[in-house]
């Protein structure tokens, strides 16, 4: 037990630290710091977690993920939904054609756009080794992805878009629900989603189901309000950090180090090219410049909730379409996942 004691204690340690300074997902990247550092110092004692709680670390994921739809806020999008889409769309399409710079580090395709592709950062995290990307690339450049996106934006809603505090605006809260109901709520999303996802061989399974039990049983009135526990959430994200962290080796951070340049370089043209996604929001629909801005920032999303709630902004346009984009990447990657690896597929043989 004495190394798993280890473990947990640096995991913990990371995971307060990142609390401390606000990370997104702090327990997730605390998770896979705390392994890392745990994986790289001590490699004559490797620790493998059990199959069963990564499985549970996926569906805990889905169900955060389908427990934040919102039908109403879809629902109010009107015919913007549809443009809203299509647009989500469009930022996966640039994940594809600025993820292949990574290649030249020597990365797969599929694990080059999944590095790069803008939101979902967990969901991808969770499932990349599933779909055949290296999950310790993806996870690596995705949080750093996360850490620009959430330094730029504050700067530019501010100096581009002249966002100011709005002392009437409304502010954004998680609710807070209560215990058993949140208990049974992810018991039903986890166990039936994980039924569900099997039953209809859904690729991912176990995040997908859970994703569209949870997002189903929202409509239920006796779930109303109805959140996933801090607990739950922990231990989900726990597991997924923990299992990809200790695949890392001294090599794999070497390589990883040297495609941060290239890294940065994709991630600022992303923000660029969501950004005049946003314009293209904003010349079709009624919405605001910065709304418009803030509905295609490639991640962050409670960051850019509070954003545009503290700008008096419209947060329900806004909301409805990240989560929109998060579905969409997470619902799409297992196909993504296979049209890439058609390219991988054609390669001529070498000796």
């Amino acid at each position: 037990m004495r190394p798993w004691i280890l473990l947990l204690a640096l995991a913990a340690l990371f995971s307060a630290a990142f609390t401390a300074v606000d990370l997104p997902t702090p327990v997730l990247f605390g998770g896979l710091a705390g392994a890392l550092v745990y994986a790289v110092s001590r490699p004559g004692q490797p620790l493998r977690l059990p199959d069963r709680w990564f499985t549970t670390g996926q569906a805990v994921v889905g169900v955060v993920v389908g427990i934040a739809v919102d039908w109403a806020s879809l629902a109010d999008l009107g015919w913007s939904w549809l443009l809203v889409v299509v647009v989500g769309c469009f930022s996966l399409v640039v994940s594809v054609l600025v993820g292949t710079l990574l290649m030249r580090h020597g990365v797969s395709r599929v694990t080059a756009t999944f590095s790069s592709i803008a939101g979902g950062a967990a969901g991808l995290t969770a499932v990349a080794d599933e779909l055949g990307a290296d999950s310790r690339v993806v996870a690596t450049l995705q949080y750093l992805r996360l850490l620009v996106v959430l330094s730029v934006m504050p700067v530019v809603a501010t100096l581009v878009f002249g966002a100011r505090a709005d002392e009437d605006a409304g502010t954004v809260y998680l609710d807070t629900g209560s215990l058993p109901l949140d208990l049974a709520f992810c018991a039903v999303a986890i166990v039936g989603g994980l039924y569900v996802g099997r039953l209809l061989r859904f690729p991912t399974p176990a995040i997908l189901g859970p994703l569209a039990v949870a997002a189903l049983l929202t409509l239920v009135p006796w779930f109303d309000g109805a959140t996933v526990p801090w607990l739950v959430l922990t231990v989900g994200y726990l597991c997924i950090g923990i299992q990809v962290g200790l695949k890392f080796t001294l090599a794999s951070l070497v390589q990883i180090g040297r495609m941060i340049p290239t890294a940065l370089v994709t991630i600022l043209t992303t923000i660029v090219a969501c950004a005049g996604l946003g314009w293209v929001l904003v010349a079709l629909t009624d919405v605001s410049p910065l709304d418009g801005y803030l509905a295609t920032n490639p991640g962050g999303i409670y960051a850019v909730l509070g954003m545009s709630a503290a700008a008096g902004g419209d947060v329900t346009f806004v909301a409805a379409s990240q989560i929109l984009r998060t579905v969409i990447i997470l619902v799409s990657a297992p196909f993504v996942s296979a049209y890439l690896h058609r390219f991988e597929d054609r390669r001529p043989a070498t000796d």
